[in-house]
């Protein structure tokens, strides 16, 4: 069994895996970097170790020190979170040769599902509806070209290796496909070491969708509802929630069954995802996620089931302490990333030190974060500081209920991806449940926010701060300063200065 828990990781996954670790009895040791000494997840440890330099290949990308540092605080198990090496099968492989019990899928099982040409092989003989593609390697833009024409453009070029939406490039007619040929393979050898690419057809306005299921040994396969994860940038997702709005109870068990029969076939143990596109009133598989997924809390949300506990107790060799005929939906889920990122300027990284921050809170309301005042945000990692989890009785209630929260989150000294929740909750289409794939850059969303620019917001700054009463003159001192934090268009919600005491209060609609 295990006793002493290493979390390879940082930020709000490590805090929120120690949570249930130490829940479990368990003590937990944290690893941190140079840049992390003064990181919140430490304090959530009971020990933690250094591994090394900011930069993560000499730190949390370095599988050497990290199975030191679990060696030298005698651990005898490894969680990899989400991110850095949660999806290397030579980690985990390195970590059984180490005596260490990894928690997650085999080394076999994950290269397998990794692999997306392999998994979609693997997929297609279970029977589960695979995206239409070529599950070959293509070598160069000539044999690309080949199977493009019948396929019918666009197309999409992925890398093998690929992960996280990298490596990705939509080709719309054939004059584009050698650029996004060359493009794609320097973006896939550059971050994953493999320039391979296949191709796939590409579907417009294809919703995703994925199913959270849990595999022990003797075979026994769980799925939970499935999660809508449509909304995203670039390939990026922002906004999760479950169950998906377009489901019928038909569509969803079939859905679970074939995610859980597919990863059976690849042998796969512990927690996975498999993630589908649907599109004419169909679903067909899109790839598997072999670790814990970022918005796993909704799932958590909705049906009481603690997803990083199951993983502890199969990793274990114990049976999941749940039955499918036990695995419910309870009402409608939400989580809005909130990243160290500005919007309005193409979401570009916003590092720094936090001086302001509060969480919000009430029924139905969850905070999964890496940070709190005084926390720095460094340039070198994942921009996620927080989570944002909101349960209602209904998908109405939950958006109601985000839209309160994201109101109610104090965070500055930073810009954040909060000003552009605010935006989407508000689009018609999102509150209808008319989700797809591209629908932030069709609507325009962020381009619309960007229209909206500084000295709009500094004269409704002014204005709100005029009408509480401040005083100009101590306005106009905090505005030479630059002492002026305000969330760009956050319809009705505060509009705050730097200084906690000078924070403007809730103002009227007005």
């Amino acid at each position: 069994m295990i006793q002493r828990l290493l979390i390879a990781n940082r930020g709000e996954i490590a805090i929120r895996i120690a949570r249930t670790a130490r829940e479990m009895g368990l003590a937990t040791v944290g690893v941190y970097s140079e840049a992390d000494r003064d990181a919140l997840h430490r304090k959530a440890m009971d020990e933690s170790v250094e591994i090394g330099g900011p930069l993560p290949p000499e730190s949390y990308l370095n599988t050497e020190r990290i199975l030191r540092a679990a060696k030298e605080a005698r651990a005898d198990a490894v969680h990899p979170g989400y991110g850095f090496l949660s999806e290397n099968p030579t980690f985990a492989a390195r970590c059984e040769e180490e005596g260490l019990i990894f928690i997650g899928p085999g080394p076999r099982a994950m290269a397998l599902s990794g692999d997306k040409i392999a998994s979609r092989k693997k997929m297609a003989e279970a029977g589960v509806p695979v995206t239409r593609g070529v599950d070959r390697i293509l070598a160069t833009v000539d044999e690309a070209r080949e199977v493009a024409e019948p396929l019918g453009y666009p197309v999409m070029f992925k890398a093998t290796a690929g992960g996280g939406g990298i490596g990705m490039s939509r080709v719309d007619r054939p004059a584009d496909l050698a650029k996004a040929f060359e493009s794609a393979r320097a973006v896939a050898l550059a971050n994953f070491g493999n320039a391979d690419l296949f191709l796939e057809k590409y579907i417009a306005r294809a919703r995703h969708i994925e199913v959270q299921v849990l595999l022990a040994r003797r075979g026994k396969g769980l799925y939970f509802v499935e999660r809508e994860c449509s909304v995203q940038r670039r390939h990026q997702k922002l906004v999760e929630e479950t169950p998906s709005p377009i489901l019928s109870a038909r569509q969803r068990e079939r859905l679970g069954r074939v995610a859980v029969k597919g990863l059976q076939r690849i042998g796969y143990l512990n927690a996975g995802t498999v993630e589908f596109l649907y599109h004419d009133g169909k679903a067909t598989f899109n790839e598997v996620n072999a670790r814990l997924q970022v918005e796993h809390p909704i799932t958590e949300m909705v049906s009481l089931v603690d997803l990083v506990r199951q993983q502890i107790l199969i990793a274990s060799g114990a049976a999941p302490e749940i039955s499918q005929s036990e695995i419910e939906f309870h009402g409608h889920a939400i989580e809005c990333r909130i990243n160290a990122e500005d919007p309005v300027r193409n979401f570009l990284p916003s590092p720094g030190r936090i001086v302001g921050y509060r969480e919000p809170a009430g029924h139905g309301v969850r905070v999964d974060s890496g940070v709190a005042v005084g926390s720095l945000v460094p340039p070198f990692y994942d921009p996620l500081m927080a989570k944002v989890i909101v349960r209602g009785r209904t998908r109405a209630e939950a958006v109601g209920r985000m839209r309160r929260s994201l109101a109610d989150f104090e965070l500055r000294g930073v810009k954040s991806t909060i000003p552009f929740h605010e935006s989407l909750l508000r689009e018609r289409a999102f509150q209808r449940g008319e989700l797809w794939t591209t629908m932030v850059a069709d609507l325009r969303i962020v381009e619309r926010m960007r229209g909206r620019g500084p000295r709009e917001e500094r004269v409704v700054a002014i204005a709100a701060a005029l009408a509480e009463g401040p005083g100009l003159e101590a306005f106009r001192k905090r505005l030479a300063f630059e002492k002026v934090q305000v969330r760009p268009w956050a319809s009705h919600g505060r509009k705050e200065l730097h200084g906690g005491a000078d924070a403007v209060p809730p103002r009227r609609r007005w």
